[in-house]
């Protein structure tokens, strides 16, 4: 078990919102917290610090307004922390590499291999040919419906209909060398981890799989560990005092050593 620190940027700013709230109209979201730092700040600590794997999440999409500033400030993070962060939003087949070029160990993919509500195993296919199944992260985030959990895309608005299954990680891990899992029920919220899903995590045998969702203090991070049998890595955004949140980064930050 692991912890795995985190940069989001919206709207050019280094920022935690409320898991579900992110509208692409008017470049919208409920905010937990703005940094007045940038994101080179926090790629630094994490460095400093020696905490690998985490994740820089571009927010915004290419249609944005604030896109090339987001994508600036992704930039700083990994100019200042070059191969230890891992680069989400947007990523394709076609601008993979450019990322990893600018410094990202693995891209985070999620829509591009997910489109239309189905898994698109050409994509996946093309990706692994692009860049390696060893540069690629799959995210997996998803919401609870009708007593299943399931796969969402576009700022997780969007139901797919493929259901986070043992089987469905046991496929998909052949075309990637991580899983990252949000909660996005509990995102954003820390209210506590989601339960069932951290249980089907947990029982997972196969590559690495990062939660993120819920963690509100050191008490859920022990359920968490617990209930997972420390074989899952984690990740805690706006609940960090780092964020404006209670938990103290430096006693979560001796997970990750």
């Amino acid at each position: 078990m692991k912890f795995r620190p985190c940069i989001d940027i919206h709207n050019g700013k280094v920022k935690q919102i409320v898991g579900g709230s992110l509208r692409d109209d008017g470049d919208r979201a409920e905010e937990n917290f703005a940094s007045v730092k940038d994101a080179s700040y926090y790629a630094g600590l994490y460095k400093k610090d020696g905490l690998s794997g985490g994740h820089v999440i571009l927010l915004n999409p290419p249609s944005s307004t604030y896109y090339n500033e987001t994508v600036q400030q992704a930039g700083l993070a990994l100019s200042a922390y070059p191969g230890g962060l891992q680069l989400g939003g947007g990523v394709t087949a076609e601008n993979a590499s450019k990322y990893l070029d600018m410094g990202a160990s693995h891209v985070i993919v999620t829509s591009y291999v997910l489109k239309g509500g189905e898994i698109r195993w050409e994509n996946m296919e093309r990706l692994k040919k692009e860049v390696g199944k060893e540069r690629v992260v799959i995210d997996l985030s998803c919401r609870k419906k009708d007593g299943d959990y399931y796969i969402v895309t576009d700022r997780w608005q969007t139901f797919t209909n493929v259901k986070l299954s043992l089987e469905n990680l046991t496929r998909i891990a052949e075309y990637c060398d991580e899983f990252l899992v949000h909660g996005v029920d509990v995102e954003g919220k820390a209210s506590g981890v989601d339960e069932p899903l951290v249980r089907l995590l947990g029982d997972y045998e196969g590559i690495p799989v990062t939660y993120a969702g819920g963690i509100g203090s050191m008490k859920d991070l022990r359920s968490f560990r617990q209930i997972t049998e420390e074989r899952v890595d984690f990740t805690i955004g706006s609940a960090l005092d780092l964020f404006g949140g209670e938990l103290p980064y430096h006693e979560v930050k001796k997970y990750g050593l």
